[in-house]
C-alpha cells in the first residue's frame, strides 16, 4: 500500500502514536494504583483535580479545537502529561506535600480535555462510515500499546525492587516520552487537506467563531442523543478508580502491578480489534451490529463485576504491604490476574462501542468534535467523583456503585442504538454553517 501523508488512515495512526506517548504513558503510571506511590492519597486528590477541570475543558475542547486547529492544541496539551509525571518526582522527595501533584493534575485536566476532543474528532470523522469500527480499533491498539510498553518499563525497572513505590528514574523516562508525544502533534495535517480511502475529502465545515461554538456547546445539553448517552459517558471511566486502586494497587506488589499493566492494556488492544470486526461486519445493518455489540458488552461487564465481588469477598481489606500477591505465586495469583485482564478487555469493548455510536450520529467534523468533547467531559465528571469516593467510602460500596451505574447506562444507550440510521455520506460537503450542512445532508439522503 502506497504511503499517503494526507490519508485519513495515516492521520489516525499519527494521532494514535501521540496518545501512545502521552495518555498511554499516563495510563501506565495511573494503572499502578496511587500513581505508583505507596500512599494513594495525593494521587487520588490529583486525579480529582484532573477530572474536575477535564469536565469543563472536555466540553469546551471541541470548540477550542474547531477555533485553534488540531496541531497546536495537541502540541500544547501533550506537555501537560509530562508536567504531571514530573510532579511525582517532587512527591518522592516531599511525601507530605502533594500540592504540586494536585496542581499539575488540574492543569493536565485542561490539556487532556482539549487533546481528547481533537483525537475524538479525528477518529470518528476522518474514516468512511463503513470503516469507523476498523479505524477506532487501529487507534485503540496503538494507543494502548503505550500502556503495554509502560507496563514493561515498570516491570523491568522494579523487578528486584523491595519498595512499593516508583523511583525518580522511572518518572523521568515517562516525562521524556510524553514530551516526544507532544512534539509529534505538530506532524498532523490540517483536516481540510485530509482525504478518505476513496479519495473524497473529509466533511468540511468552513466557518467558526466563538459565539457559534458557544451556542453549539449549549445545544449539546438539549440534544436527545447526547442526553441518551450521558449515563454511558458518566460511567465509562468511573470504574478505573476501583480497578486501579482496589484491585491492582491493593492486592499486588510493585513489580506485579507493572506486570498486570501489560495484561490490562494488552487486553484493550485485543478487545478493540475483536469488536471492530463486529462493528464493521457488512452482513448486518448498522443498527443490528450495534445491538449485538451491546449484548457483548452487557455480558462481559456483568462477568467482570461478578468476579470483582468474589475477589472482594476473599480479600475485603486488601493485603498488607509485605503479603501482597506476586506473579510468581501461581497458587494465589492466577484468578486475580485473569480478572484484571478481563477489566481491560471490557474497557476497550465499552469505549469502542461508545465512540462507534457517536461516530454513527453524523459525519460533520465540527459536530463530532463537540460530541467527542461532551463524551470526554461527562466521562471526566464521573471519574472526578469516583476518585474522591475511593477516599471516603468502603470498597464494597464502590463496587456496588460501579455495577449499578453500569446497569443504569444500558437502557438509554440501547435507545440511541435503536435510533442509528443506515445511511452513508461519503461525499465531501463544504458549507458555511450548520443549517447549510443539514440541507446538504438531506439532499444526499434523497
Amino acid at each position: 500500500m502506497k504511503f499517503r501523508y494526507y490519508s485519513a488512515l495515516t492521520q489516525i495512526i499519527l494521532v494514535g502514536f501521540v496518545c501512545f506517548l502521552c495518555p498511554g504513558m499516563f495510563n501506565a503510571v495511573n494503572g499502578m494504583g496511587g500513581g505508583g506511590q505507596l500512599d494513594p492519597t495525593a494521587s487520588n486528590n490529583a486525579n480529582t483535580a484532573l477530572y474536575s477541570t477535564f469536565v469543563v475543558f472536555g466540553v469546551l475542547g471541541g470548540a477550542i479545537v474547531n477555533y485553534c486547529g488540531v496541531r497546536w492544541t495537541i502540541f500544547c496539551s501533550g506537555f501537560m502529561y509530562a508536567l504531571y509525571s514530573a510532579s511525582y518526582i517532587y512527591l518522592n522527595h516531599n511525601e507530605k506535600d502533594g500540592s504540586f501533584t494536585i496542581a499539575s493534575g488540574a492543569l493536565l485536566g485542561v490539556g487532556a480535555g482539549i487533546l481528547w476532543a481533537a483525537q475524538g474528532m479525528i477518529m470518528v470523522s476522518y474514516p468512511r462510515e463503513k470503516e469507523k469500527g476498523t479505524y477506532i480499533a487501529i487507534f485503540w491498539v496503538i494507543f494502548n500499546l503505550g500502556g503495554v510498553l509502560g507496563g514493561v518499563l515498570l516491570l523491568a525497572t522494579n523487578y528486584h525492587s523491595q519498595k512499593n513505590s516508583l523511583s525518580d528514574g522511572v518518572y523521568i523516562a515517562f516525562v521524556v516520552l510524553e514530551c516526544l508525544g507532544a512534539m509529534l502533534g505538530l506532524v498532523l495535517a490540517p483536516p481540510a487537506k485530509v482525504t478518505r480511502s476513496d479519495g473524497s475529502s473529509v466533511v468540511l465545515v468552513k466557518y467558526t467563531d466563538v459565539s457559534k461554538e458557544a451556542l453549539g456547546i449549549l445545544k449539546l445539553f438539549i440534544d436527545p442523543m447526547m442526553l441518551g448517552l450521558l449515563p454511558m459517558c458518566f460511567t465509562s471511566n468511573f470504574f478505573y478508580t476501583y480497578q486501579f486502586n482496589n484491585i491492582n494497587g491493593a492486592l499486588f506488589n510493585i513489580r506485579t502491578r507493572g506486570f498486570n499493566n501489560i495484561f490490562y492494556w494488552g487486553a484493550q488492544m485485543i478487545g478493540a480489534y475483536l469488536i471492530s470486526l463486529l462493528l464493521d461486519w457488512k452482513r448486518y445493518s448498522r443498527k443490528v451490529r450495534g445491538f449485538i455489540a451491546f449484548v457483548v458488552v452487557f455480558c462481559v461487564f456483568n462477568s467482570i463485576w461478578g468476579g470483582s465481588l468474589a475477589l472482594h469477598l476473599k480479600y475485603p481489606d486488601g493485603l498488607p504491604e509485605d503479603g501482597r500477591l506476586d506473579f510468581k505465586d501461581s497458587k494465589r495469583v492466577g484468578g486475580p490476574i485473569i480478572l484484571y485482564f478481563l477489566c481491560g478487555l471490557g474497557d476497550a469493548l465499552y469505549q469502542s462501542l461508545a465512540y462507534w455510536i457517536i461516530g454513527a450520529l453524523t459525519n460533520n467534523n465540527q459536530k463530532l468534535s463537540r460530541y467527542a468533547g461532551f463524551y470526554k467531559g461527562m466521562q471526566s465528571f464521573g471519574a472526578a467523583i469516583a476518585w474522591q469516593l475511593d477516599i471516603k467510602i468502603p470498597k464494597l460500596n464502590q463496587l456496588i456503585a460501579n455495577w449499578a451505574l453500569f446497569g443504569c447506562s444500558l437502557p438509554p444507550m440501547l435507545y440511541v442504538i435503536w435510533r442509528i440510521k443506515d445511511h452513508s455520506e461519503d461525499q465531501a460537503i463544504t458549507v458555511d454553517n450548520d443549517e447549510q450542512y443539514a440541507e446538504k445532508e438531506q439532499e444526499l439522503a434523497a
